[in-house]
């Protein structure tokens, strides 16, 4: 384990378009500027984030699995779309001991229907949705609380 606790911050599948992608919904912050807040939030606390992005979902199963093997004292997913999807991711969440915070900037409950069900909110400890990047910084805040 390192010698700072390690936050894992995973993103899925087109989180690397924001900023750009339907600012209405998911603002206009990037995903590069979440993550240089959140750095600065951890630093201050003691801690460090790992952050990472990737539109492919085995990517996502082997960095949970990767945050139990470091010792990781918490992951925040936004898994994307995978959210309403994926039963490996669930199960993946499920396999480690490492809490993981499920975050959201959008509510996904006041959206589209298919978007109300969570297979990772089955598996989290809890949830961070609907306060844009913000809710990046509640999750972190959480996790740092474990």
């Amino acid at each position: 384990m390192a010698d700072r606790p390690v936050v894992f911050v995973l993103n899925g599948p087109n989180l690397n378009l924001l900023g750009t992608r339907e600012p209405e919904i998911y603002g206009t912050d990037t995903l590069d500027d979440i993550a240089g807040r959140l750095d600065d939030q951890a630093r201050l606390t003691g801690a460090d984030i790992d952050f990472r992005q990737s539109n492919h979902e085995g990517h996502l199963i082997d960095w949970l699995h990767e945050a139990q093997a470091v010792g990781a004292k918490a992951v925040l997913l936004n898994a994307g779309g995978y959210t309403h999807t994926s039963i490996a991711i669930h199960d993946a969440i499920k396999s480690i001991k490492v809490p993981v915070i499920e975050v959201h900037l959008s509510d996904p409950h006041k959206r589209e229907v298919f978007r109300h069900l969570s297979y990772v909110g089955m598996a989290a400890v809890s949830c961070f949705a609907g306060h844009g990047a913000k809710s990046y910084e509640l999750a972190l805040d959480a996790a740092l609380q474990l």
